[in-house]
């Protein structure tokens, strides 16, 4: 009997035209397993209104696109027995990453063929979902700088606004409770890693798990203008952890105080936030497929 799978396809993600991702699927997809139908997302919280009324009649919903993507179709599909899939389009595809799911689109959907999937965690910040990193500081003011501005989506325009926004942003107080163990802290940002990196293989927490049953509190302390370079490399070489500037704290329940109310993000999406942030892991949350490198 074969199996239902519907690629939900986000247009406009890593600002990459995807009018021919529906032939790829036609191409490389196991017709003798899978009967599919494929789908272009219209807007803002349509990929997850979509999946969450689909769900019940499908047994694999692949979100095309990136992080937010992923996050939308996932937070509509967590807890339940359907199973995502994903062909990485974003800027970033940090989690996608961290699963070894392969970056082209023929070997993601060949990687669906195979099927192999495991089940991750997830976190909720203020009951919204998260799967792979979210957080509060200067990458949560990026994130809304970056969707505010008519800036050209992907990696480029990224690091283009932290360029031009590094210099004015300032540092906020936090009041921080993990697992009953609290600390005081001034961040630059505070970044929660359920996955160890951001995109790009630029790992903010390198020893994160996705299947551990904890999340990594990630605190980038003030640091001096020109070792913003330093940050970045310290990120591609999994060394983070060496820094006087990062200090990591694995937790389950984690709630943060913060001087002032802002942008939060959510894979990369923005949020509006008061001053009280309450954070918790929620294991074993989604099924999802992985690529044949991924050693859990």
């Amino acid at each position: 009997m074969k199996r239902k799978a519907l690629f939900i396809i986000n247009p406009v993600s890593g600002g990459k035209r995807k009018d021919g991702v529906p032939e790829l699927i036609k191409q490389y997809l196991d017709h003798s397993q899978f009967d599919y139908q494929t789908i272009f997302s219209t807007g803002i919280k349509h990929a997850r209104d979509v999946a969450r009324e689909q769900s019940r009649f499908y047994d694999i919903i692949v979100a095309v696109g990136g992080d937010g993507t992923v996050n939308e179709v996932a937070s509509a599909i967590a807890g339940t027995d359907t199973t995502l899939g994903v062909i990485p389009y974003g800027s970033g595809n940090g989690l996608s990453r961290f699963l070894s799911v392969p970056m082209n689109a023929e070997g993601a959907i060949k990687g669906i063929n195979t099927g192999r999937a495991v089940t991750i965690d997830a976190g909720k910040m203020n009951g919204r979902w998260f799967f792979n990193m979210a957080g509060m500081g200067f990458d949560a003011h990026i994130s809304q700088v970056f969707a505010d501005r008519s800036t050209k989506r992907g990696f480029t325009g990224y690091l283009k606004s932290s360029f031009q926004e590094i210099a004015s942003y300032k540092a906020q107080q936090y009041h921080i409770n993990i697992d009953g163990v609290v600390y005081q802290r001034e961040a630059f940002m505070l970044s929660i890693a359920n996955s160890s990196q951001y995109g790009n293989n630029a790992h903010v927490s390198p020893t994160a798990s996705v299947q551990d049953g904890l999340l990594d509190v990630c605190i980038i302390k003030p640091f001096p203008l020109y070792r913003f370079p330093e940050m970045g490399f310290r990120m591609i070489l999994k060394a983070t952890e060496s820094s006087k500037y990062v200090e990591i704290i694995k937790g389950k329940n984690i709630t943060i105080t913060r001087s002032q109310p802002g942008p939060i993000h959510l894979d990369g999406e923005p949020r509006e936030a008061g001053v009280d942030i309450d954070i918790n892991v929620m294991p074993g949350a989604l099924k999802i497929i992985v690529g044949d490198n991924y050693k859990g």
